[in-house]
């Protein structure tokens, strides 16, 4: 006898074009996991462009989760990684407490290379685990930005990533120049939206043409806030 089970997807804004956090990459995911575990998916549930600041209950394909939940018509919850369904640890552990008791378990494609399912002692010893694991990682990284910038504010330092788009701070950390690789970046953006193409595929395109963004990568925000500097 097959487990009912719904999956659960989300993007926030600007992980729209990101790799490995994709919807298409993320329903591909929970479907060939659903299949291998032989759970029996009544519906792929999806949250785009939905902030992880947000309860479950309070996002619009997160509500129906729980209301699935609590009207018993699944008994697995399937998601790729933890920080696509809830806030923050504490979030996690009181929501799947009550799973728990309901019977539903959480189902957690990729968490660390491996999966967890809260079905069984060790999984949920895993998952209080994890959890813990990723709220620690999450206040040292903020640790660690806070830090950063303020000593870049104690030592009268300018911050790129405060610089306009197609402009950054000198090598006296005060004179603004232009930034060739974002000037460029600019350029193409301009172009390919003239042309009628959309914000993701301008985001692919950056990438493709090996433009360096300013963060990790290039976002569908950053391509927006472009486009609005260059409509002002």
């Amino acid at each position: 006898m097959t487990t009912a089970a719904v999956a659960y997807v989300r993007v926030s804004t600007e992980e729209q074009a990101a790799e490995g956090v994709s919807l298409d990459a993320q329903i591909a995911a929970v479907r060939a996991y659903a299949t291998l575990r032989g759970l029996d998916l009544v519906d792929v549930v999806v949250d785009a462009g939905v902030s992880a600041g947000k309860p479950l209950a309070d996002r619009p394909g997160g509500a129906v989760v729980v209301d699935l939940v609590r009207r018993r018509k699944v008994r697995a919850v399937v998601a790729v990684k933890l920080d696509r369904v809830f806030r923050n640890a504490g979030d996690c552990l009181v929501v799947t407490e009550g799973w728990d008791k309901a019977g539903v378990a959480l189902h957690l494609v990729d968490m660390g290379g491996q999966a967890i399912d809260t079905s069984s002692a060790m999984g949920r010893f895993f998952l209080t685990v994890m959890a813990g694991a990723a709220e620690m990682e999450r206040n040292l990284i903020s640790e660690r930005t806070a830090s950063a910038l303020a000593h870049k504010r104690a030592t009268g330092r300018k911050s790129n990533a405060n610089a306009t788009i197609g402009l950054r701070v000198a090598a006296d950390d005060e004179t603004m120049v232009v930034d060739a690789d974002e000037a460029r970046a600019i350029e193409l953006v301009r172009s390919l939206r003239a042309s009628g193409h959309p914000v993701r595929e301008i985001v692919e395109a950056l990438d493709r043409a090996g433009i360096p963004p300013r963060g990790a990568r290039w976002h569908a925000t950053t391509v927006n806030r472009m486009l609005a500097r260059a409509a002002a």
